[in-house]
């Protein structure tokens, strides 16, 4: 069954959205995040369920069936795999890969994604730290926790971000922050919870909140 990309789209949104919940997605949060109109979106939902891809519900909302989940996952995978291939391969920076690879999921071919997952080596993270689906589908927990959980003086390494936007990631390239870089919190700061970090077991900065909440790590045991 051919699929358009407005079609993969909502898929991928509807997929992301409903991740860690098992309620349909309302139609204002799924207006919301593809920055579409709630008339679009019903329609568009209506197509997809004659498709058998989604379950809409006039008042519930739209959740993936079987198919439709499936569907979701081979894109989210290729995504993924495009996106480790641009970074290492390509040396596309982190802020670039994900908008490229967002037109390159869309191309369709029975054995794109198992071939580019066998090039790459099987990576099971893309460089931003999200697991990347298995041929199977199987999707792997991400084992890291918050840089604002962290133990003052205990080294850590990056292993993904929360915060994707090109924004962010721009000042992380600024700031010579990558997946596999080493931090270490030196302090916290009280009256506003910011903290000093040390980058690279070199120089040290001051960082807020929010950044320690948007950035995932695990202990290295040093």
């Amino acid at each position: 069954m051919t699929r358009t990309l407005s079609e993969e789209n909502y898929l991928k949104a509807i997929f992301h959205l409903s991740r860690n919940s098992k309620e349909k997605v309302s139609i204002t949060t799924l207006a919301a995040s593809l920055e579409n109109t709630a008339a679009s979106v019903i329609s568009m939902l209506r197509k997809l369920t004659a498709k058998e891809l989604v379950d809409y519900d006039k008042q519930k909302g739209a959740s993936l069936t079987r198919a439709g989940e499936k569907a979701a996952i081979d894109i989210v995978r290729k995504h993924r795999l495009w996106e480790v291939l641009l970074a290492e391969k390509l040396e596309f920076s982190w802020e670039e890969i994900h908008d490229i690879a967002e037109q390159l999921e869309h191309v369709h071919h029975p054995e794109l994604a198992d071939r580019l997952d066998k090039f790459l080596g099987f990576p099971q993270f893309d460089p931003h730290g999200h697991p990347i689906p298995d041929i199977k589908g199987n999707i792997s927990q991400v084992s890291g926790k918050l840089l604002s959980d962290s133990t003052i003086g205990i080294e850590l390494e990056v292993v993904g971000v929360k915060d994707s936007s090109s924004m962010f990631l721009n000042y992380l390239k600024q700031l010579d922050i990558k997946i596999g870089s080493k931090l270490m919190v030196e302090q916290i700061i009280e009256f506003d919870q910011s903290a000093i970090v040390k980058i690279n077991n070199s120089s040290s900065i001051s960082v807020s909140r929010k950044f320690l909440e948007s950035i995932l790590i695990i202990s290295t045991g040093s």
